[in-house]
């Protein structure tokens, strides 16, 4: 399979338009556009069912003690987790391409609703759920995507990965609230190929182009 986007190459910058915050040299960040990638896909084998998107950040610091907090700096040594940035399941085998801000087309406090969207598809809950959830102004299920926001003062450019998966059945055998790790569950074993492309984002001004 390959997997492609008209927003941005392998291994590129991730345009402004495709973030859910922007750099500010008065506040350190603003909200962005958080437009969903345009996607294409082809090269499924003839036996696809449906097809899974996910969005993951592998970079995001295991802790939060100096995240985003001044005069400190998130030390590149530090351990990183993964954070989904989107959670997209039963995409059918006939779609080859998603529009850029067919699923976002905006920053929505307290998280877009779901799990029902486009193309009878549906989508889970992004990792912005628990980021949130202590923040009486924005907590709420952030169903679909939700682009980057890394730490404006982490010494490493972060990099988003996104990933389609083929799968041999029409339906993941999910309910209820679902994130990144029950997909990723439940698509073992049923996976007959997939692609990846991956973009970097920083907010970090000493790291910018």
């Amino acid at each position: 399979m390959q997997l492609s986007s008209s927003n941005f190459g392998d291994g590129e910058r991730i345009p402004g338009d495709l973030a859910f915050c922007l750099p500010d040299p008065a506040h350190h960040v603003c909200l962005g556009k958080n437009r969903n990638p345009q996607l294409s896909w082809s090269g499924a084998p003839a036996a696809t069912r449906s097809f899974v998107v996910l969005c993951h950040d592998p970079d995001v610091p295991s802790r939060g003690d100096d995240v985003n907090q001044e005069g400190r700096s998130v030390p590149a040594s530090l351990p990183r987790v993964d954070f989904f940035h989107w959670v997209l399941i039963d995409l059918p085998a006939s779609l080859g391409s998603i529009a850029e801000g067919e699923f976002s087309a905006t920053v929505t406090p307290r998280g877009k609703p779901g799990p029902q969207a486009a193309h009878g598809a549906r989508q889970g809950v992004n990792n912005y759920t628990d980021w949130f959830a202590g923040d009486n102004d924005m907590r709420g299920d952030y169903h679909g995507y939700d682009g980057p926001c890394p730490p404006w003062n982490d010494e490493i450019v972060h990099r988003y990965i996104f990933t389609v998966y083929a799968l041999d059945i029409e339906k993941l055998p999910l309910s209820g609230k679902f994130g990144g790790p029950e997909v990723r569950a439940a698509i073992a074993g049923h996976i007959l190929a997939e692609a990846s492309l991956y973009g970097t984002y920083t907010l970090n001004p000493a790291l910018a182009d």
